[in-house]
């Protein structure tokens, strides 16, 4: 068999990115789930306040994140894996200015492990491998356990939808075919078995940094 034929082979039996993303990750994402601030703001236990720290922080995450896949498309190395659908920014930036007020720009402030995650994404424009990792993390999980977040928002702290527009895609009508549809580009990214590993790796990183920004929330807002 020829080697082209073999890579072939060996591509068709090869677990999917997505898949092994899942799998990969499992542990650090049960881990961040349970960390004491996200608990206590989903039980409701903390206040709107929290909720406001909390989309403070994502700002930086996803300014960061966004211009990282800003820069990949520009030179044509995104593989399509950005969406002007998902963009999040502009969102934020809306529910900061209901829940901080019009001046949110001069009062908000980042804790060290945001700054932390934020300068990790500054070198994710350069490699779609690290890109996708850190964009697997985090869109997913918004078109995902967000919209869980969101409700329990509501649920708990009396919101209607302004100040929760961070969790609201308009412009993706229906969220299942929309998340099928990036994991068949992140399974169609051209990666060999070492970039595979470094995506997964880095996933798992960015849970950890994650991680890190919940515990340094939940001391800032700690119940009393």
């Amino acid at each position: 068999m020829s080697t082209t034929a073999v890579r072939e082979v060996a591509d068709a039996t090869r677990t999917p990115l997505s898949l092994a993303l899942r799998e990969g990750t499992r542990a650090e994402h049960e881990s961040a789930e349970r960390t004491g601030f996200v608990e206590q703001l989903l039980a409701g236990r903390l206040d709107r306040a929290a909720y406001a720290d909390l989309a403070v922080q994502q700002l930086a995450v996803y300014t960061a994140l966004e211009a990282a896949g800003a820069r990949l498309r520009e030179r044509g190395d995104d593989h399509e894996l950005v969406f002007d659908e998902l963009t999040r920014v502009p969102a934020i930036e809306r529910d900061l200015r209901f829940l901080v007020g019009d001046d949110w720009a001069a009062r908000v402030r980042f804790l060290p492990a945001t700054q932390a995650y934020a300068e990790r994404l500054a070198t994710c424009g350069d490699d779609i491998a690290l890109y996708a990792a850190h964009a697997y993390t985090r869109y997913l999980g918004d078109l995902s356990g967000g919209q869980i977040i969101a409700r329990m928002m509501q649920r708990h702290y009396g919101f209607g939808t302004d100040g929760l527009e961070f969790y609201a895609f308009p412009e993706i009508h229906k969220l299942k075919p929309f998340k099928d549809v990036y994991r068949e580009r992140l399974d169609a990214l051209p990666l060999d078995d070492a970039q595979r590993a470094a995506v997964v790796e880095e996933a798992r990183v960015a849970f950890r940094l994650n991680q890190a920004v919940f515990g340094e929330l939940g001391e800032v807002h700690a119940v009393a």
